[in-house]
């Protein structure tokens, strides 16, 4: 095993993918266990890497999303759910990064530069914080260039995808450039206890 010197990981969420993902485990009666998800993707690093499991630690996780202000939350009556998954994610020390939502001329709801937001951000701080890895929770072909910078400065761009069908739909232009990547439905598959881990009861 290699030495247990602490490796700092650092964790990027792509909001509307992670909202998918609860919602696809909401029609089960469940939710992303926030606190078990983080503690997974610790030990899957540490045995990727060969390293001790308490070696790889979580030092910052950060969410990117688009937001209805408060007034359109209501009128869509979204206010309370996004507070109760804003509770969640704040209780776990997830920093949160919003832009207003602002309608397309025909009507469509729209995020504007969130993608690009997220990637200046994510490696800044990999630059920065001095991120051992850095983990991305999304399937967009957006953060291609991302990935392949990161590897370019030696820092493993780890992929964590969770889907709800029988397909796979990360871009393949993504998956080309990571380090490894941990489909969630497959591991689930390989390991049954799995699920029990990540996920939690939902209470509302």
């Amino acid at each position: 095993m290699a030495s247990a010197d602490i490796k700092s990981i650092g964790l990027f969420i792509d909001g509307n993918y992670f909202k998918l993902i609860d919602k696809g485990l909401k029609a089960e009666g469940r939710r992303v266990n926030i606190k078990g998800l983080i503690k997974y993707i610790q030990k899957s690093i540490a045995e990727k890497y060969e390293l001790e499991s308490s070696a790889c630690v979580v030092t910052e996780a950060h969410f990117f999303r688009g937001r209805y202000k408060a007034y359109d939350a209501k009128k869509l009556n979204l206010l309370l759910d996004d507070r109760k998954f804003e509770d969640r994610l704040i209780e776990n020390d997830i920093v949160l990064h919003y832009k207003h939502v602002y309608d397309l001329p025909d009507g469509t709801p729209h995020e504007k530069g969130i993608d690009v937001w997220f990637a200046l951000e994510t490696l800044e701080m990999a630059m920065y914080r001095g991120f051992d890895f850095v983990v991305m929770i999304t399937g967009d072909a957006d953060y291609e260039m991302l990935a392949r910078k990161l590897k370019s400065l030696k820092i493993p761009a780890i992929l964590l995808s969770w889907h709800y069908d029988d397909q796979d739909a990360t871009a393949k232009a993504l998956k080309d450039e990571i380090s490894f990547q941990m489909n969630i439905n497959s591991l689930m598959k390989a390991d049954e206890t799995l699920k029990g881990f990540i996920t939690e009861a939902a209470s509302y």
